[in-house]
């Protein structure tokens, strides 16, 4: 998989096109490769090898310190999606052509756009996008997916001089949120998009034109601690003398609900950004200071304690466990496991959760519990 991002990259899009003057901002920033972006591309290499060893190609397994029994599953189910995809499209078309982790390039409508998609899958009228997305925080909708929609103006440069496209379907495949979202767009509607929106963006967003915007697109955006349009945006708030919860009116509450998630993640970002300063750089912030973070015990080597431990005479130094739901499965395989364990497998009920109503879980039936709140506050 290629190190290189472009400028303009189909990644940064959504944020780009709502925040034009974003791009030469966060210029001035390290980009500095998180723990969670390392783990995605661990994650891709893995779901890469898996598929090439579907379609019987040479591949060579990944290692990764982040590999993980999470990770097996999620990429089992990726590389098993993507196949079953394959298959239905060979129902309707004799010979269609898959290709993993494919450069693509739309510089024709973004200067110097290029971005590497994880599968297309060619047809005779369709051009498929998939895209795994290893995240569990954000819920990512394949609707209006301005991402795909790159990855599928490159997808089409390439093959639409020798396929007749009229559709771009457009798929999300992420496990850790399960959540497999699709969404179709004409060739035409597609190109239009490109024309009258993506392009004019782009080119205000490499000149640094245009008007800062603050919303949910300033979460990877590497001057989002700084941004003063964000800043002014989490702190109005505070500039409204706040009565007790009991006090507000319901239509205060859930504005306050609907800012909250984004305000503690602006609030984060900016204890982040100012600890990083401090530490790594010796910037000294008036009223703070660094000091050692509490520290936990552990052995510097197991082998030694317990050898130790021996030699004095205690023996009973070891605890044994079951394995995990996870391991047992895959020590088992899916079909022996609900013959053998299935009857002895729950799952209890969550603790309620309040939500926006975007979450794709099913409400749960709280009308008794709604009847009493609600006498309550009307005695």
């Amino acid at each position: 998989m290629p190190n290189s991002h472009a400028k303009l990259s189909p990644s940064g899009s959504h944020r780009w096109l709502h925040c034009t003057p974003s791009v030469l901002l966060e210029s001035e920033f390290e980009d500095n490769n998180s723990q969670a972006a390392q783990e995605g591309t661990a994650a891709h290499a893995l779901c890469e090898h898996k598929i090439k060893k579907l379609l019987r190609k040479r591949s060579k397994r990944p290692v990764s310190i982040y590999d993980s029994d999470e990770m097996e599953v999620c990429s089992d189910g990726y590389a098993a999606f993507v196949m079953e995809q394959l298959e239905l499209v060979k129902q309707s078309c004799a010979d269609p052509i898959m290709l993993i982790e494919q450069k693509v390039d739309f510089s024709h409508y973004v200067p110097g756009g290029f971005g590497t998609a994880d599968c297309l899958i060619v047809s005779d009228e369709a051009l498929r996008i998939i895209d795994f997305k290893y995240g569990r925080g954000i819920l990512v909708d394949a609707e209006d997916n301005s991402q795909l929609k790159c990855y599928a103006l490159g997808g089409l440069r390439l093959f639409e001089d020798l396929y007749n496209f009229k559709t771009v379907v457009m798929t999300i495949f992420q496990p850790r949120r399960d959540n497999v979202s699709s969404w179709s767009i004409s060739v035409a509607e597609l190109k239009a998009w490109a024309e009258n929106e993506l392009k004019p963006k782009a080119e205000m967003a490499l000149k640094g034109e245009g008007e800062y915007a603050s919303g949910e697109w300033c979460t990877f955006c590497r001057a989002s601690a700084c941004c003063r349009a964000r800043a002014e945006d989490k702190l109005k708030f505070a500039q409204v003398e706040f009565k007790m919860p009991p006090l507000l009116t319901d239509t205060e509450i859930e504005e306050i609900l609907t800012a909250i998630p984004g305000i503690t993640k602006w609030s984060n970002d900016i204890l982040a950004y100012a600890t990083e300063a401090a530490v790594n750089h010796g910037k000294e912030w008036t009223g703070f200071k660094v000091v050692e973070g509490r520290s936990i015990r552990k052995y510097s080597d197991e082998e030694k304690v317990a050898a130790a431990a021996k030699d004095n005479g205690y023996t009973d130094i070891y605890r044994k466990n079951l394995i995990t739901l996870t391991e047992m499965q895959k020590l088992m395989g899916k079909t022996k496991f609900e013959e053998v364990l299935g009857a002895l497998i729950i799952k209890a009920p969550g603790k309620p959760t309040l939500v926006p109503v975007t979450d794709k879980r099913p409400a749960l039936n709280v009308t008794n519990a709604k009847n009493e709140f609600n006498e309550i506050t009307e005695d």
